[in-house]
């Protein structure tokens, strides 16, 4: 279990995460829901020790990991899909895969590979070929698979649907699903808040780095305060006027 509690983060003076609390249980998707700048992305990057929080705490099964630094996280549980995918395009599917296990089990190696490979069938036929050469869909996959290659506890998925056409999207946020069933919790950025409400179990809305919104998907979907804090400060400060 992942627990957040009273995190602050930013940069210099400015401060995008403002005492934020959440956890992200084993086999379920918080989805954190926000408009562009709401502090979304800094707190996944700040649980996956890319960026130091100002004060908080993080504590994974008990044990507080609080800015602990990224490698270390990750030998901890925790797996960052990053915006954008980022696959390395010049190399295999096969060579981002093993990148994706460098902490892992040594051991449990080839029987990762193979639950990966049965998940996404796509990166078994195109193993050899280069990461670059996969369509979009076929790169977030990837992602995916090299995140689940390190074994985690924990995955933070930044923005999967990202520039994917709608029914890529559809399939995408499928596999979101398929991989909390296995037992990952999964803390998730997404901005097509339609599509990820239909995966979430649990929803946090942000607006200006704090939380307007804590509660079961099925609750969020009729929330006037999950609209207002996804369509941004724009909506804020309409309904304020009115």
């Amino acid at each position: 279990m992942l627990e957040i509690t009273d995190l602050y983060a930013g940069y210099g003076q400015i401060e995008a995460v403002r005492g934020l609390s959440l956890s992200v249980d084993p086999g379920r998707v918080t989805l954190l829901l926000g408009a562009n700048g709401a502090g979304k992305s800094t707190t996944l990057r700040t649980v996956a020790g890319l960026h130091p929080p100002t004060s908080g705490t993080v504590v994974l099964n008990g044990v507080d990991v609080t800015g602990q630094p990224a490698h270390k996280m990750v030998r901890h549980g925790v797996s960052l899909v990053p915006e954008g995918r980022r696959v390395l395009a010049p190399m295999t599917v096969l060579e981002n895969l093993r990148l994706g296990a460098y902490t892992a089990d040594k051991a449990a190696y080839a029987r990762t590979l193979a639950e990966v490979n049965a998940m996404f069938p796509i990166l078994a036929d195109r193993s050899n070929g280069a990461a670059g050469l996969l369509s979009g869909g076929e790169q977030q996959m990837l992602a995916f698979g090299r995140a689940l290659m390190s074994q985690p506890k924990i995955m933070l998925l930044d923005e999967p649907s990202m520039g994917l056409a709608p029914a890529v999207t559809d399939r995408i946020l499928a596999n979101v699903r398929t991989m909390a069933n296995s037992g990952i919790g999964i803390l998730m950025v997404e901005q097509n808040a339609e599509a990820g409400l239909e995966v979430a179990d649990h929803v946090i809305a942000v607006a200006r780095g704090e939380v307007v919104f804590a509660g079961p998907a099925e609750a969020a979907r009729a929330n006037a305060s999950v609209l207002r804090a996804f369509l941004g400060e724009a909506a804020l400060a309409g309904e304020s006027g009115a």
